[in-house]
């Protein structure tokens, strides 16, 4: 480990920048701490040099330092990455973070650097400003540069995922939209409608989890005249009204075995028997499915049908939980306040800071719709005024207090499995994603997993 005692002149650079910068090596202890980076964090560099980065520069779950780490070891940067950082005061400071890795005399990584750009001004303006003040113009722009297709987000995943969309919505191939309930699965069904060539035509919605076998057939299909007690006329099925355009068949994995064979003939052949006909219907439609539940497992299970799978999931769309985006919370949640002002005809309200914060704890299980839920409800009680702590259900602030693995533990096996299953949940049990967040590589993670009894499974939805 090489730390810097004495100033240089390369360290006498980074004292004239404004942003925080700091060095590691490849143990992740902190080499170079500028002086921005000391007003900043309230750490001076005495304090910063040689110790740790994770308890330097506190983040959650260690991601910064599993991005530094990243890129050291991957040569890959990391730009403009939203975090949180927790300071010595306990105050939680939103910032962006960009890493890359930091090259010795012979061009192999020997550490790297990263820089924190303080947003709290940022957020403060994006949360406060008026219609007609330049806080409100800033606030107007940011949800226009984090917008795409109406989908909200600033989150690398969520952007990686806006970047493909036009490519994929220009094809007709069949996608499969993969994510929590909640997480916004029917925007992206409507993004890759409104992108594509099929724009002009319907855009039918079928949520095949809210109908029965019988109801969902007879809508699907349509029926002829005496096909059943009251089909006393034709009535055309939903898949000719899509004809032309695109079917979003919503909660995939619900459908029974039945409805799942003749689903199969619509996507292989481009034709389907309504109820009472002996003749077939041709038709042209672009198929856009979504589910919240794990289609391989239930492949593997038997309960869905390898086939229709196999034609479902030409492209796949996975959609990251909110938890796992936290930095999108203040642009949805500026977004949905000021929805329902216009809904109802009130002034835009604010948030406090106390109550930010308790957003940005909550894990919210149900998503970006449950955080629309939450700010409804405080934005009723509220009164008008600025949301406080108080207006925000009980749920909320209760939030981010959790029992740590250390609380139970009674070994230090127990305490290392506890902390293993902790983070492979917060990464919905992908290996790869929690190796790289713990700083660790994903073999070294399977092999703890092994030896601690820790079974790789998906989480519950």
């Amino acid at each position: 480990m090489q730390v810097m005692e004495h100033p240089t002149s390369d360290d006498r650079v980074l004292d004239c920048l404004a942003d925080a910068v700091f060095t590691v090596d490849l143990d992740a202890r902190i080499t170079r701490f500028n002086r921005a980076a000391e007003a900043m964090l309230g750490i001076s560099a005495a304090q910063a040099l040689g110790a740790p980065c994770r308890t330097v520069l506190v983040a959650d779950d260690h991601a910064l330092e599993a991005l530094l780490l990243e890129s050291a070891q991957q040569g890959v940067p990391v730009l403009n990455r939203g975090i949180y950082l927790t300071l010595p005061d306990g105050r939680r400071l939103p910032a962006s973070v960009t890493a890359s890795a930091l090259l010795g005399e012979h061009g192999a990584a020997v550490g790297a650097v990263g820089t924190v750009r303080d947003l709290t001004s940022v957020f403060q303006g994006y949360l406060s400003g008026a219609a007609g003040d330049p806080r409100g113009d800033l606030r107007k722009a940011l949800l226009r540069l984090s917008s795409f297709a109406g989908i909200i987000s600033r989150n690398h995943e969520m952007r990686d995922l806006f970047a493909a969309l036009p490519e994929i919505a220009s094809a007709s191939s069949t996608v499969l939209v993969m994510g929590p309930s909640g997480s916004g699965k029917e925007l992206f069904a409507q993004a890759l409608h409104d992108l594509s060539p099929r724009k002009n035509a319907p855009l039918v919605v079928v949520n095949c989890g809210a109908l029965p076998d019988t109801l969902l057939e007879s809508e699907l299909f349509g029926y002829k005249a005496g096909a059943f007690t009251d089909a006393r006329q034709d009535k055309p099925g939903l898949l000719s009204r899509a004809h032309g355009g695109t079917l979003f068949l919503d909660e995939i994995g619900d459908i029974s075995p039945a409805m799942q064979v003749r689903l199969l003939r619509v996507l292989q052949e481009g034709e389907f028997t309504p109820l009472g006909s002996t003749r077939t219907v041709k038709v042209d439609l672009r198929v856009v499915a979504a589910t919240h539940r794990d289609m391989d497992a239930l492949v593997a299970a038997g309960i869905f049908r390898q086939d229709l799978f196999f034609r479902l999931d030409i492209v796949r769309l996975r959609i990251p939980p909110l938890r796992r985006r936290r930095e999108d919370i203040p642009l949805l949640a500026d977004h949905f306040l000021e929805r329902l002002a216009r809904r109802h005809d009130r002034p835009v309200v604010s948030l406090a800071p106390s109550s930010l914060d308790l957003l940005m704890g909550h894990d919210y299980p149900g998503n970006v719709r449950e955080l629309e839920n939450v700010l409804e409800h405080a934005f009723v009680l509220c009164g008008g005024q600025t949301i406080q702590p108080e207006h925000l259900p009980d749920r909320i602030e209760r939030a981010g207090t959790p029992p740590t693995a250390l609380d139970e533990a009674t070994t230090l096996d127990e305490l290392e499995a506890r902390f293993l299953r902790q983070a492979l949940a917060r990464n919905d049990h992908e290996i790869g994603r929690t190796a790289s967040q713990l700083g660790i590589h994903r073999t070294t993670l399977w092999r703890r997993m092994r030896k601690l009894g820790i079974q790789a499974e998906p989480s519950p939805r």
